[in-house]
């Protein structure tokens, strides 16, 4: 006599068939940008008008793109910060604008637009405003830092959520609030970058004074780096353009880069005359010819 194998409600580990082939997403995935209802989503890459999101200049600034690599694809990177410097966001007509202009397919340019998370799927505040959570600024008030933001930002009834915007997207006074891995600043910890500037050596009411600030319309200078600007602004950057003048480029991008904490070890090996061992002069391997 034969018997029907168990069933569970969602996919388990083990030998039970599933009455349906997937598990719901947590409340902390962000399923809605990556994949929107199919209702509202059909035809909008073929009928959207992207001329009326993406003016001539922005054509031009995505063939200038791909005029700088060897393979137009390796453009893809660059052009995606370039539609969010109109955007604020990567959006489906955004994604469209970079698979016609970079003979790709929407498929192609979805994978990296939902690989990295420096590329946002919904639109993004005036202000991005990323607070470093992973170990050792979270051991020195990182955590303590986000959550005091979230519900300063939001509520204590409802905290402002991971990648959520106080205020109306892309308008002025408008904060996107993310907690982010490693911001690589562990000697200024704990850190805050405000549209990747960095705000060093933070305290919970550091912060609510900043992002006070930043909802006032005011750009606080960074403790280090250039000079800030909005979120926009910092995605065109990072696609690779800068303002032709050379007295406004230089406003625009140049700062200080180094601290007292990043270079004390170094002085202090000044100070007792430490060096590095000499490097051997080692000849290179040959590379086979191909």
């Amino acid at each position: 006599m034969s018997t029907q194998p168990e069933t569970t409600p969602t996919p388990e580990p083990g030998t039970s068939l599933a009455e349906q082939t997937h598990i719901a997403a947590g409340g902390d995935v962000d399923v809605i940008a990556i994949a929107p209802d199919p209702a509202e989503a059909e035809g909008i890459l073929e009928n959207a008008k992207l001329e009326d999101i993406f003016d001539a200049d922005t054509y031009a600034k995505a063939q200038n793109l791909i005029a700088r690599y060897p393979q137009s694809r390796s453009a893809l990177l660059p052009m995606l910060h370039l539609v969010q410097s109109v955007q604020g966001y990567v959006s489906q007509e955004g994604i469209a604008f970079c698979a016609q202009n970079l003979d790709l397919s929407d498929a192609e340019v979805s994978a990296v637009a939902t690989f990295y998370t420096m590329y946002k799927r919904r639109p993004c505040g005036e202000h991005l405003v990323s607070v470093c959570t992973n170990t050792l600024c979270a051991a020195m008030g990182g955590d303590a830092i986000y959550k005091k933001l979230q519900t300063h930002l939001g509520s204590e009834e409802k905290p402002l959520g991971h990648n959520e915007t106080a205020g109306t997207p892309n308008e002025p006074g408008s904060i996107t609030l993310e907690h982010a891995e490693c911001l690589a600043a562990c000697d200024l910890a704990p850190v805050i970058q405000v549209n990747y500037e960095y705000f060093d050596n933070q305290t919970e009411d550091k912060a609510v004074a900043l992002v006070d600030a930043l909802q006032a319309g005011k750009k606080p200078a960074p403790t280090r780096g250039a000079p800030l600007t909005n979120f926009k602004g910092a995605e065109l950057q990072l696609a690779g353009f800068f303002p032709e003048d050379a007295q406004q480029y230089r406003t625009d991008v140049d700062g200080p880069s180094q601290a007292v904490e990043t270079l004390r070890g170094a002085q202090v090996a000044q100070d007792r005359g430490w060096t590095a061992p000499a490097m051997k002069d080692v000849p290179l391997p040959e590379v086979e010819k191909k």
